[in-house]
């Protein structure tokens, strides 16, 4: 693979010209085609087929409305009043005449009608339910504000009137000051690294191509697929923290091969051939992490995964020809003024490798292999208190909005009038003749369950073969009471004669996505961390260091989650993340976060292990190999640790729940990744193994080298293929 990426990297610099127009004409063509052809994403998250689902569909069939989006007017009479005075009930009847009127709204019923009352027992309040044409999600921006307008008039009446609902959730932002804070933090992190800033804004330039590229077209696909609202900031907030890093591992290998004395055409092909392979490799960690969310079964799960994975592939190929072309026009001003006359005249590429510089980062590394015991024992007990929390986890689909917001205000305001269940009702769908009466002879049953504060009576559809009842619980949406409300009505109903009858409503499809999620998570995990023994396997055939990098691995996934928890959940340094409210976190976290971590944590593991074999591979003893390999690759983990922590982090205080506690796991995971289990604990362990680190058995010794360090690239024929190639690009 090596001999082949050097190939590559020698072409994209003879080319460098031709190769930076071909991504210059395909951003320019992404950008048109979002233009043109992009279409709506949605906020919608379901499985097809699950019986919340399918029920929702069928009442939209039975009932003409009901599977549309919906959202709750609140209104609340003034202090001492109540809202069937005569001049309160006229206003209630003005504001919701407006609300018929509204785009896209099918219906908007009455709190005050007789047939169906919607006011709490002392008639201070009550809501009016606004259903929309359009499925859960896919509310227009344009209608969302329409009906944000005829709230803010409806106040002008002295009612207390406030809107909540998924009908008015917003979408994920990409793009805001708190972002831009994190991509100002990666560029001052590549300056202080490169000791240049043209050099830092060229890799920062290269990383947003990729990204412009792999965003734009997600974009396009929106105008054929239906796409998650959340799959373009993913992938934007990946792709631009693995698009930087890549590039940085690749220049960072061409300026040492420039300061051994290789020139420009030779320093590109050997950095390409080197640096490049464990760019491929780690990168495609990260893919098969992202392709394998389609095991979970979940549509929108396996959308979200593909299109930020195509967004990764498109950073690698950026970094594999893109990086090597700027550097082909860049030459030897790549490094710093007072590095260039010594990078011209040192001994070749066969020559010694560049002594690493005394500095902090060996001390540490010393130390750490030093105290091999005491250190890995102190990573391992640090990380697994931090993941302490994990194990409380609770996670939902309801997203609990800002407390200074229109939607937390609505909800309160229901909470005070009705109850917490209110909130979060569930349906339930008769069908089949008799529907009404089958239904009329469960309530019963049904308001003697736990946490059941009240059941509606049923509502036919037009000609009797389905009825509507509603369930409203006790307690909130998003409490374990609620989500075992939902179980103990199916048990009850399952045995319902001569009808059919389906739990459902919002709060029954949140349930059931984030029951099927937990379920997925450990089979998932399964996956990944098998996935990463065979890969790490094949890259440093070895059986011990993979296993320990997959165990580090596992200790940072506890430990990200724990924190995430403890801070999401429990409210420690709410303030500091600028969290409005505390609650369980949003059900695709975890499992995101898991894939995600887990191409991140073999980058750092490929980086830097690969250097320490590279020694070892040299006839360097274990304890200097690690000490070699750790003092060459440790200030580049560093860095691009630094960057990618910076730009997850900037998306924690944008104030989007789905997007802040995946940000704020990866942040987290990234510090206790890079940091902890990377430079502490795995060149610790690699320590106390020794030489038995690197044994590989002998019934396993028939699996390909996928040569990572680029050692064919040390052959004299690699060499003269090599100069054949970059002869005619030299500089």
């Amino acid at each position: 693979m090596a001999v082949l990426l050097s190939r590559l990297g020698a072409f994209s610099h003879r080319h460098r010209l031709s190769v930076v127009l071909v991504w210059l004409v395909v951003l320019v063509g992404g950008g048109a085609g979002a233009v043109t052809l992009a279409g709506e994403t949605t906020n919608s998250f379901s499985i097809p087929g699950q019986e919340s689902t399918t029920a929702l569909e069928r009442i939209g069939e039975e009932f003409g409305v009901g599977g549309g989006a919906s959202a709750r007017v609140v209104l609340v009479a003034p202090d001492g009043q109540t809202l069937t005075t005569p001049e309160n009930a006229a206003a209630v009847t003005g504001v919701v005449g407006e609300l018929t009127q509204l785009p896209g709204v099918a219906t908007a019923t009455d709190p005050l009608d007789p047939a169906a009352p919607a006011v709490n027992a002392d008639r201070t309040t009550g809501y009016s339910t606004v259903t929309y044409d359009a499925a859960p999600g896919e509310v227009t921006p344009e209608q969302q504000d329409a009906l944000l307008a005829a709230v803010d008039d409806a106040r002008d009446t002295g009612l207390t009137v406030e809107v909540g609902g998924e009908a008015v959730q917003e979408p994920p932002h990409v793009g805001g000051p708190a972002e831009a804070i994190g991509v100002v933090v990666a560029l001052v992190v590549l300056a202080v690294t490169y000791g240049t800033l043209a050099m830092a804004g060229l890799n920062l330039l290269t990383a947003l191509v990729g990204v412009g590229i792999g965003v734009l077209g997600i974009t396009v696909a929106t105008g054929f697929t239906d796409l998650s609202s959340t799959t373009p900031t993913l992938a934007a907030m990946l792709g631009l923290a693995v698009g930087i890093d890549y590039a940085l591992f690749l220049v960072t290998r061409f300026r040492q091969e420039l300061r051994r004395g290789a020139d420009v055409g030779t320093a590109v092909a050997v950095a390409t051939g080197t640096a490049g392979s464990a760019v491929v490799t780690a990168g495609l960690t990260v893919v098969i992490a992202l392709v394998g969310l389609s095991v979970v079964g979940i549509p929108f799960l396996t959308q979200m995964g593909v299109a930020a994975a195509a967004t990764i592939v498109v950073a690698v190929l950026i970094a594999l020809t893109l990086v090597p072309a700027v550097l082909g026009f860049l030459g030897v001003r790549a490094l710093p003024r007072r590095q260039r006359p010594a990078g011209a005249h040192h001994g070749g590429r066969h020559g010694a490798h560049e002594a690493a510089r005394p500095g902090f980062l060996a001390g540490w590394v010393d130390t750490v292999t030093r105290h091999r015991v005491v250190t890995l024992l102190l990573a391992v007990v640090a990380l697994g208190a931090i993941a302490v929390p994990f194990s409380s986890m609770q996670t939902t689909l309801v997203q609990t909005p800002p407390t200074d917001s229109t939607q937390a205000r609505a909800q309160e305001l229901l909470a005070d009038g009705f109850g917490e269940g209110v909130n979060g009702p569930i349906t339930v769908l008769f069908e089949g003749d008799g529907a009404a009466q089958a239904a009329a002879g469960v309530s019963g049953a049904v308001a003697g369950l736990d946490d059941v504060a009240l059941v509606t009576p049923p509502v036919p559809n037009p000609d009797g073969t389905a009825a509507l009842l509603t369930v409203v619980p006790q307690s909130g949406p998003t409490d374990p009471a609620t989500e075992q409300l939902v179980t103990d009505l199916r048990d009850l109903l399952a045995g319902t004669d001569g009808v059919q009858a389906s739990v459902t409503g919002q709060t029954a499809v949140s349930v059931d996505v984030a029951r099927s999620l937990d379920e997925a998570l450990p089979v998932y995990l399964a996956l990944v961390v098998g996935l990463a023994l065979v890969l790490l396997v094949l890259v440093f055939r070895s059986l011990l260091v993979p296993l320990v990098g997959v165990l580090g691995f596992v200790l940072t996934i506890g430990a990200s989650l724990g924190a995430t928890v403890a801070v999401f959940q429990w409210g420690w340094l709410a303030d500091v993340v600028n969290l409005d409210a505390t609650g369980p976190l949003i059900s695709l976290t975890p499992i995101l976060v898991i894939g995600i971590l887990f191409g991140l944590a073999m980058d750092y593991q490929i980086f830097l292990v690969s250097r320490m074999h590279e020694a070892h591979a040299h006839g360097a003893a274990p304890p200097e190999a690690i000490r070699t390999g750790f003092r060459q690759a440790a200030p580049v983990v560093v860095a691009a640790a630094l960057i990618m922590f910076s730009v997850f982090a900037g998306f924690v205080p944008a104030g989007e729940a789905t997007i802040k506690s995946i940000a704020f796991a990866l942040a987290a995971g990234i510090l206790f990744d890079a940091f902890v289990v990377r430079m502490v604990l795995v060149p610790a362990a690699l320590a106390l193994l020794g030489d038995k680190a690197w044994w590989l058995p002998r019934w396993l010794r028939w699996l390909p080298v996928l040569d990572v360090e680029g050692a064919a690239l040390e052959r004299p024929d690699a060499h003269e293929d090599r100069t054949d190639l970059v002869g005619a690009g030299r500089r």
